[in-house]
């Protein structure tokens, strides 16, 4: 009997101090949260509950059970166990610890910038951070956990203290991986482009939704999603729309006839921008950029403060210039002139041969 019940109490003790220090640390953590509200460390904290309680159970029951003379004979293996689920759980723990500690860091800074485009940068490199930390504490908890096991105790004694042989050999063997984690680091911390950034690579429009050590993701205007290796940005050209500044100048061009009025043109292309929302109102214009035999080429020109408001706003020049000739003044809409040209019909024509005169016949019959 008592070798059932003294397992039963020191398992039964050792959950109930640990549900009793778990919910006196979290209403703690909430009482501090209600009193700083402007922080929300307070409550990201609170969800490192998980990993407290279980490395804290198992610490109990790992220096508990042999004071208890619980498990003769399997003490070894009961201790690697134990001690296998305590480094997990302190290793979950240390995570979300440095996450709650850098997203509260990040939001506290994103509510006090006043620069959209500093707090996109600064979201990029936090999370490139944050993936860095969780992959070095992964490891290490990974070899520490490997050191516990006598056969592969050499195994994780290699890879901490043979880090640099190690590294050299993955490097050789996955050169491309280890390029896109370097190439990675180097978007974060060289602004080359961020979270939430407008760009067009390879032909495709689209915004920056997640970047990692090893790919970025950009959400196309229909919503797909194209995945790239991060190194793709290292090493080719691509056009980022909204790095420094969002705002953005767009055009339209419109192919008329000669006859085209382009001062009432230019005017009501002002009346249609001050009606457009989408105008920010910094510069606008409208010129003659080329002529040909047929029709002008017309540029209308317009300023927007980001790229879907500029493809908003030259769709509406187009539609909205386009209607206003075709009622108010539909000579000046390009046409094809298929018309005859005038004295056509009358022209001789030069590839038959003239026909027999009165004078080469002579009379007809019965002529005087």
């Amino acid at each position: 009997m008592e070798t059932v019940l003294r397992p039963v109490i020191v398992a039964g003790s050792a959950i109930v101090i640990t549900l009793a220090v778990s919910w006196a640390v979290d209403r703690a953590l909430r009482r501090i949260g209600a009193r700083h509200t402007d922080s929300p460390l307070w409550h990201l904290l609170r969800q490192c509950r998980w990993p407290l309680r279980i490395a804290l159970c198992v610490g109990l029951l790992l220096g508990s059970y042999s004071a208890a003379h619980i498990g003769r004979g399997h003490e070894a293996g009961i201790n690697r166990a134990l001690t296998l689920v305590l480094i997990g759980a302190l290793a979950g723990l240390v995570m979300r610890v440095a996450t709650a500690i850098v997203e509260s860091s990040y939001a506290r800074y994103a509510a006090s910038s006043q620069d959209p485009a500093r707090v996109r940068r600064v979201r990029t490199q936090v999370t490139v951070i944050q993936r860095v930390v969780t992959a070095i504490v992964g490891v290490v908890a990974v070899a520490v956990m490997l050191m516990q096991i006598p056969a592969m105790q050499a195994v994780g004694t290699s890879v901490l203290a043979s880090a640099g042989v190690i590294a050299a050999v993955a490097g050789i063997a996955a050169q491309s991986t280890l390029g896109n984690l370097f190439a990675g680091l180097q978007i974060a911390f060289g602004d080359m482009v961020r979270l939430g950034d407008t760009v067009v690579v390879e032909g495709e429009w689209g915004t920056v939704e997640e970047i990692t050590l090893t790919y970025l993701v950009v959400n196309t205007w229909d919503e797909r999603r194209i995945t790239m290796p991060v190194s793709y940005f290292t090493n080719h050209p691509f056009q980022n729309w909204s790095r420094g500044s969002a705002q953005m100048t767009g055009t339209v061009f419109l192919h008329l006839d000669h006859a085209t009025p382009i001062d009432l043109l230019r005017e009501q292309l002002h009346n249609v921008l001050k009606e457009s929302e989408a105008w920010d109102g910094r510069a606008w214009s409208l010129v003659v950029t080329d002529t040909t035999p047929t029709t002008i080429q017309v540029r209308a020109l317009a300023t927007a403060k980001d790229s879907a408001d500029i493809w908003t706003l030259r769709c509406v020049i187009r539609e909205r210039l386009i209607d206003w000739l075709r009622r108010e003044h539909p000579y000046a809409l390009p046409r094809i002139n298929t018309a005859p040209a005038p004295g056509i019909a009358s022209a001789p024509d030069r590839g038959a041969s003239p026909g027999p005169t009165a004078d080469d016949v002579g009379p007809g019959p019965g002529a005087p």
